[in-house]
């Protein structure tokens, strides 16, 4: 095969790359947020605390990440991709051991601060820079299936997690969920994981460069600098656009508890959290293929699609399929927080300082999910539900208005 045809090769080893970075989403990613929610409810009883007061821990995790995001932006370009991965996911599947064992809830706390030290480059900076540098062409796709994988992953984790809470206790469904990380998903991203395409004597998937020692760079050929992109009233509007896109992100926590207190089981708040982990997944997809189209269009189907997830779920009541159906169509926009903060980043600012920008706009995302986190809990506890599904709506519109914006800006 003539080696300027990479693009054509179905056994490009950029593949390979995104099947890892699917793995981190599905399984790390997977546990660690899209499992949160059916963990509030017995754990907060067992420890004899309010459900704001046990949900600190994730508002510790994402403000942790945001402190940490700067310099991890920084590393990721200096030093190896794959051992930092690798180590920050050493560092989770440990962490989720330890919270099988935690007795108070000031433990969870600090369980928190160490998974947000892994997230940071787990979530916000794993396959976004890896994607961006094994990839020039098909880049929305790959970003949506990797995004999407952490939904699979809750399809999955959450009825095992479940069952496993309701069988044998929430303490062996942490345990179980670390040790799988640590034995089993771990070696396989130190195995095959590898930085950039010239480690494997490749270019780019989809590049048209005639060199290969032009491998590394040769997806970093438009776009703005760093310095003048954080320059623009447009990068504040984007990093806007990802906290409330985070924020609203968080009410996926307080969907198995909502549909507990209308009257439903466990496993029915399980099967919930499974259907809004459906729409990250489909949605996820779909936004990918979208993006390569268009990024308005992206997200116009975000926002719009999970505004009607979370007032269906507001006015499902008693009736289980309706609340499955919104939660489903919320996963949407669930999925718009990683595809389509990413992809309009990326339209925006190009590829030329993606990584260091992806970071800084990511420290909004961890803002939002530290403030969002932690007082929706709040709000429910003086409140209801239905007043944070509200909020919920409320922020997708401002979204809406800041992506139209910012893409009208750049054009």
């Amino acid at each position: 095969m003539n080696n300027d045809s990479i693009r054509s090769s179905a056994m490009h080893y950029g593949f390979v790359i995104v099947a890892c970075c699917c793995l981190m989403m599905g399984v790390n990613i997977g546990i660690t947020f899209s499992c949160a929610g059916i963990f509030y409810k017995p754990v907060s009883q067992s420890l004899g605390v309010t459900v704001g007061e046990f949900g600190i821990y994730m508002s510790l995790m994402y403000i942790a990440s945001s402190l940490l995001l700067p310099f991890a932006g920084k590393w990721i370009e200096k030093y190896s991709a794959r051992k930092l991965l690798t180590g920050s996911s050493i560092l989770m599947g440990l962490t989720l051991i330890g919270m099988g064992l935690c007795s108070a809830v000031w433990e969870f706390w600090i369980a928190g601060i160490l998974l947000g030290f892994s997230v940071a480059f787990l979530l916000y900076l794993g396959f976004p820079t890896l994607v961006n540098r094994w990839f020039v062409a098909k880049v929305g796709l790959m970003m949506g299936l990797c995004s999407a994988a952490s939904g699979i992953g809750g399809m999955i984790f959450n009825p095992i997690g479940g069952a496993v809470i309701n069988s044998f206790g929430w303490r062996w469904a942490y345990t179980g969920f670390g040790l799988f990380i640590l034995l089993i998903e771990t070696p396989v991203l130190y195995l095959l994981l590898r930085d950039y395409p010239a480690d494997k004597g490749l270019l780019p998937y989809g590049s048209t460069t005639t060199k290969k020692d032009d491998g590394v760079k040769a997806a970093d050929v438009s776009g703005m600098e760093y310095s003048e992109a954080i320059k623009t009233p447009v990068f504040y509007a984007i990093m806007l656009f990802a906290f409330l896109m985070m924020a609203m992100s968080t009410l996926n926590l307080f969907i198995p508890g909502y549909v507990q207190s209308v009257g439903f089981s466990l496993e029915n708040a399980a099967y919930a959290a499974s259907a809004a982990m459906g729409g990250v997944t489909i949605g996820k997809l779909v936004l990918g293929h979208i993006n390569d189209r268009g990024c308005l269009a992206g997200v116009m189907v975000t926002t719009i699609a999970g505004a009607a997830g979370l007032l269906s779920l507001i006015v499902g009541g008693h009736s289980l399929l309706l609340l499955l159906l919104g939660a489903f169509m919320f996963g949407w926009a669930y999925a718009g927080v990683t595809v389509q903060t990413a992809m309009l980043t990326r339209t925006v600012f190009g590829n030329r300082a993606y990584a260091r920008i992806n970071a800084i706009v990511s420290i909004a995302l961890a803002a939002g999910g530290a403030i969002a986190s932690g007082g929706w809990g709040f709000i429910v506890d003086r409140t209801s539900f239905h007043t944070i599904f509200y909020i919920g709506v409320a922020m997708l519109a401002v979204c809406l208005a800041i992506g139209f914006v910012a893409l009208k800006r750049k054009s």
